[in-house]
């Protein structure tokens, strides 16, 4: 029996209404969007409509009903395509606006109308804009719209302003206060979004690169075991071939039974980069006893002790730790038939209730720079590390050799990659 897994900390439940919302809005698509500016662009338009319906207190201008709904059209539908041509959107509003309040078709008083639309308009140009041109134009927006108000009073001869208007001070800082903070609004979180794309890429580079490298070390363990295999058995074969046939034939059958099972290696692994190909299981703890059959008909004599649950492994065990289980202790003993055979071999994994610990201790004899750290080593210490365990090996006081490595039953941290 094995303790239950901890169960992991509830959200609460305005974070989750926070994701949800989150993933609504990246959800919508361009058509969507392009519907939500429509609507904002028709309610954008009432608003002006009704702003150039107002009448000053003095009653002039007095222009036509069709030249208040021109004003309003112009104004507010360009908010629909702000998203597609944000420069033309924000210059277009900017120079109808100040037409309109400079001709006080709009009255002054009635500025916040069209005051919505350059709010949305230099939002979206802030969002997109990302040049010096950027900054001259903004800047030009916000001399025009307050030009348009204190226009008027000039060309009054005074600076004194209606009982309807707005101060001079006002006036003069309409413009800065309509365009600037939106377009840094904008610009921030264009900023952002483009940080976080650039995010994205890196990590899906780095995903590339974790899996290519993944990739790599299945083959290097597949590979490197199954022709350490077929080299020895074919040196065994080529040496007794003449006196001895049948022992010569018996390699000869390891060396197609070896070839296939790591065809058949091969191709699983592979398959599990295709879509449309069913998954195959990788190797695993019920696959060690076939693994040190093969390896002690190679001149090394390879004993096997798992403790373990009962059951399938499955149960109580990833299949990435599994898999991990299995390719040290195939590195292991394909080291000690490489450099140490003829010897005695002893692998023991023992699971427990967290951990589970792999131990490949030999009693060969290597020559001299076969202990050295090769990519065999170096991949079992990345495949531990990856986990968040630990991994030694080296030569043992008595003679031979020991690897020893302890990996959490859980598996990999939180997004790693095995």
């Amino acid at each position: 029996m094995t303790a239950p897994r901890p169960t992991r900390p509830s959200i609460p439940p305005i974070t989750v209404l926070r994701m949800d919302a989150t993933q609504l809005i990246r959800r919508l698509r361009p058509t969507e969007l392009f519907a939500l500016d429509t609507v904002t662009a028709g309610v954008v338009t009432l608003i002006c409509l009704l702003a150039a319906a107002e009448t000053p207190k003095d009653g002039l201008p007095a222009e036509p009903g069709w030249a208040s709904l021109l004003t309003a059209l112009l104004i507010g539908l360009p908010i629909a395509v702000r998203r597609r041509w944000p420069y033309l959107v924000a210059i277009t509003v900017t120079v109808a606006s100040s037409i309109a309040l400079g001709l006080e078709v709009i009255p002054a008083f009635a500025a916040p109308g069209p005051a919505c639309a350059l709010v949305l308009a230099f939002y979206t140009f802030g969002a997109a804009a990302r040049d010096r041109r950027a900054f001259v134009i903004e800047a030009a927006c916000s001399f025009l719209l307050s030009l348009s108000l204190v226009g008027p009073m000039l060309l009054a001869g005074h600076e004194d302003p209606g009982p309807d208007a707005p101060s001079m001070f006002m006036s003069v800082l309409f413009g800065g206060l309509v365009v600037a903070p939106p377009a840094i609004l904008g610009f921030a979180i264009g900023e952002r979004r483009a940080q976080n794309a650039q995010r994205s890429e890196q990590v899906r580079r780095e995903a590339a690169i974790q899996e290519r490298l993944r990739l790599a070390r299945e083959l290097h363990d597949i590979i490197a075991h199954t022709m350490t295999l077929i080299v020895v058995k074919a040196s065994i074969g080529n040496h007794v071939a003449e006196r001895d046939p049948a022992e010569a034939r018996d390699a000869l059958q390891v060396i197609e039974k070896t070839g296939r099972a790591a065809m058949l290696e091969v191709h699983k692994m592979l398959d599990t980069l295709r879509d449309d190909t069913p998954y195959a299981p990788m190797p695993g703890l019920d696959d060690l006893p076939a693994l040190v059959a093969m390896a002690s008909s190679s001149g090394a004599r390879v004993t096997l002790t798992v403790d373990r649950p009962e059951g399938p492994a499955n149960a109580w065990m990833p299949e990435s730790v599994q898999l991990a289980v299995y390719r040290i202790v195939q590195e292991s003993v394909t080291n000690v038939v490489k450099h140490a055979a003829p010897a005695q071999c002893q692998v023991t994994v023992v699971v427990g209730v967290t951990t589970v610990q792999i131990e490949v201790i030999d009693d060969g004899t290597r020559p001299p720079g076969a202990t050295r750290t090769g990519h065999g080593l170096i991949g079992m210490r990345e495949r531990v590390a990856l986990h968040g365990g630990t991994f030694r090996a080296g030569p043992r006081d008595g003679g031979g050799f020991s690897v020893t490595a302890l990996l959490p039953v859980d598996g990999p941290p939180s997004g790693g990659d095995v």
